[in-house]
């Protein structure tokens, strides 16, 4: 048979994925703070801050040529458009386009109009968008158009600039020239004249060719570029809409929502998965526990027609019957970890009440004698005694504590209930305590033991040497990893071993608050046959009630007779 842990470390990938993605789901409470802060901050950025309206205008840069009609002109000679974009968000073109909006009514200092404007380059073109944010559409459409003819005349003045002191430099190299030729026309009558007129004609053909440049520069076309698109007022404010801001602010909510549940799952000591539960406990999950509502009112769900959470129970009770390590003693110890002990209550009566259902002879023995409270949730009635306690002298636990239920229509278990004493110690490892537990070993017997918490009571480790057999019943959000660890070394060190552990959902708060309530009052009544133990065990209650078990769960109660099990078992076996 393949081990339950090793079955679980085989598992895939993205069942391994699923698994995490569960456990961050545990924490919805953070998941919901992570959307709803995220709400919030997008709503607030939507409706605090003000509406702005974006302009875009396109301008066409092209460089000074003499003809761009010719063969072979290329409109991107000597343009670079990098350098082009860095000049448009320059503080030249602010400062000229500052001074052409002071003239228009609008003024702004050269530092504010730089800082809604953004200029883009569309790939493989010649292109500048010039785009401003304003907060109206007119001052973002006159602004826009402003920035973009104070490009246009800044690179207007500076090809402008570069051809006159081109220009300037020809004609410095002209006047020497000219002087020269001067010289040398009035030499040319004297002695080498041939000489000299070699050289006055090499000087005209110089003095022709810086003529040519500087007309050649005088006839270029210093248009530095064209506004392919003006600015226009925009319709509509820019940024993202209320109901766009949302989403966004939702998948960020929710990303800082799971990001804290898993700092929660990494920092939280409780079980985070089965996976986790069967590892540390070392043993295998009998089973899940569906949440009902009745189960809050009523202990026992095995009766209760329709009642998912009975027909779990009873799957349990199988898998127990034919586990080997069960079935060998018959023996039973149900615990909780620590706290409540209400879910391993409710865990062993319908244990109980599932095996009486097979028609085992089912014992339960209520190990808790500090706070005992089983017979007076069940109703149940105390009988004469069991045989080997009729005529003993000594009245402590477990002597006189017995009684019968009856579970309609499902059969009848015998139940020892507990009874505060002052010793506890030593009633539970007494003789009588002995005796009852090995009543385990008769063929179709089953004895099943509800413990107080094993790590808040050594109650349970004084008895599991003579149950073995352990039950640990968990609620899946309140358990820790360690609690379980030191469980199995407890038990284990006292010679017993786990079977399973079973997981129980748990109360809401109204049914906790109920219970801790009741167990409070009957904290505070004093040990000894008072008031509270003969109402429960068959005396007289000033309260009236009488203590048949209609007044209570709708269980039936029959009276023992000698022995163990009485008629109460003749009854549930003559209807099977």
């Amino acid at each position: 048979m393949t081990h339950p842990i090793r079955a679980l470390d085989d598992q895939d990938e993205p069942a391994l994925l699923r698994d995490q993605f569960r456990q961050l789901l545990r924490y919805r409470t953070l998941l919901v703070i992570g959307v709803l802060v995220g709400l919030l901050g997008s709503g607030w950025l939507a409706l605090s801050g003000e509406d702005t309206y974006a302009a875009t205008g396109e301008v066409s840069v092209r460089s000074a040529t003499s003809d761009p009609f010719a063969a072979g002109a290329s409109a991107d000679k000597g343009i670079n458009i990098g350098s082009e974009r860095q000049t448009a968000v320059s503080d030249a073109v602010g400062t000229v386009a500052a001074g052409t909006l002071t003239k228009q009514g609008d003024t702004v200092e050269v530092g504010r109009l730089l800082s809604g404007l953004q200029v883009t380059n569309p790939p493989n073109t010649l292109v500048l968008k010039f785009s401003y944010t304003g907060r109206t559409p007119e001052q973002a459409r006159a602004r826009a158009q402003a920035l973009a003819e104070a490009y246009l005349e800044i690179r207007r003045e500076r090809t402008e600039d570069s051809i006159d002191n081109m220009i300037d430099g020809y004609r410095a190299q002209l006047g020497p020239l000219t002087e020269q030729r001067d010289r040398l026309a009035e030499q040319e009558t004297g002695t080498g004249g041939d000489d000299v007129t070699s050289a006055r004609a090499n000087l005209i053909v110089a003095i022709s060719a810086l003529n040519q440049k500087i007309s050649e520069l005088r006839a270029l076309d210093t248009t530095p570029g064209y506004l392919n698109k003006k600015p226009v007022a925009p319709q509509h404010p820019t940024g993202a809409g209320l109901p766009l801001l949302l989403g966004l602010g939702g998948v960020v909510g929710l990303a800082l929502g799971l990001l804290m549940s898993w700092v929660r799952l990494v920092f939280d000591p409780a079980v985070r998965s089965t996976r986790e539960l069967v590892r540390s406990l070392g043993a295998p999950l009998l089973g899940t526990l569906p949440r009902e509502r009745a189960a809050a009112r009523t202990l026992l769900a095995i009766g209760r027609p329709g009642s998912r959470l009975a027909e779990e129970y009873r799957a349990v009770a199988f898998r127990l019957a034919y586990d080997p390590s069960f079935a060998e003693r018959r023996r039973l110890l149900v615990t909780a970890p620590r706290g409540d002990n209400d879910t391993a209550k409710a865990a062993a009566v319908n244990l109980a009440a599932a095996f009486a259902e097979m028609g085992r002879d089912v014992l339960l023995v209520e190990a808790d004698l500090r706070t005992p409270s089983l017979a007076g949730d069940l109703g149940a009635a105390p009988g004469r005694g069991p045989h080997w306690a009729t005529g003993h002298e000594d009245r402590n636990w477990p002597s006189d504590s017995r009684g019968n239920v009856d579970v309609p229509g499902s059969g009848a278990f015998t139940l020892v209930a507990g009874r505060r004493t002052d010793n506890v110690p030593r009633a539970l490892t007494s003789e009588p305590v002995t005796r009852i537990l090995a009543e385990g070993g008769r063929p179709g017997a089953v004895v099943i033991v509800l413990a107080p918490p094993v790590l808040s009571y050594a109650d349970a480790v004084a008895l599991i040497d003579r149950v073995e057999g352990v039950v640990v019943v968990c609620q899946p959000r309140e358990v820790h990893r360690s609690d379980l660890e030191r469980i199995r070394e407890i038990i284990g060190a006292a010679g017993g071993s786990v079977l399973g552990t079973l997981l129980h959902p748990g109360y809401g708060r109204p049914a906790r608050r109920a219970r801790r309530k009741a167990a409070a009052r009957r904290a505070r009544q004093p040990a000894g046959p008072d008031r509270t133990d003969r109402g429960r065990y068959g005396g007289p209650d000033p309260s009236g009630r009488t203590g048949d078990p209609a007044e209570t769960l709708g269980l039936r109660t029959v009276d023992g007779g000698p022995g163990r099990g009485g008629s109460g078992r003749n009854s549930a076996a003559g209807r099977r």
